[in-house]
């Protein structure tokens, strides 16, 4: 394994470790509905960052360099992944919506549906292209999900 990966890998680890922590401390103070919100919240924003990315970059340097693609297979895919990134687009609008509507038990379950639906696509993604989408999408979803869970019983 190259210098450059275990870095990453590394890198990694320790940000999941400091998010880790960072909710341990939050339970002790009792706060689930704002760790919930403040999850669903970064779910969002990185779901319009992969939507940016799939729509406005994939065939640029960096979109090119992200996913690791050559310009010949970034020009054969490109529409492929401006549908994809629509799909992300949606799910962040969910999840904002989520965030801003009015009413505990719309917003509740807007949360658990758009929750459940990364979550999904995230296992579905790292089965079946990269096992690294496992952590970027379907873990954070995942542990939102059990934040969200956890505050129902507060």
């Amino acid at each position: 394994m190259a210098q450059a990966e275990r870095v990453q890998k590394r890198n990694k680890k320790e940000i999941l470790l400091r998010v880790i922590n960072i909710i341990i401390i939050m339970l002790a103070f009792n706060s689930m509905e704002i760790i919930s919100n403040i999850l669903v919240g970064f779910i969002a924003l990185e779901h319009l960052g992969f939507m940016f990315l799939e729509m406005f970059l994939w065939q640029k340097p960096v979109g090119r360099k992200i996913f690791r693609t050559t310009p010949e297979q970034a020009a054969t895919s490109a529409a492929l992944a401006k549908n994809q990134g629509l799909y992300n687009g949606f799910l962040a609008a969910g999840l904002i919506w989520s965030l801003v509507a009015t009413g505990s038990v719309l917003a509740l379950s807007l949360k658990f549906f758009f929750l459940v639906c990364v979550a999904v696509a995230g296992v579905y993604g790292s089965l079946t292209a990269s096992r690294s989408i496992f952590f970027v999408q379907a873990l954070p979803a995942l542990c939102a999900l059990l934040v969200l869970a956890l505050s129902l019983k507060g």
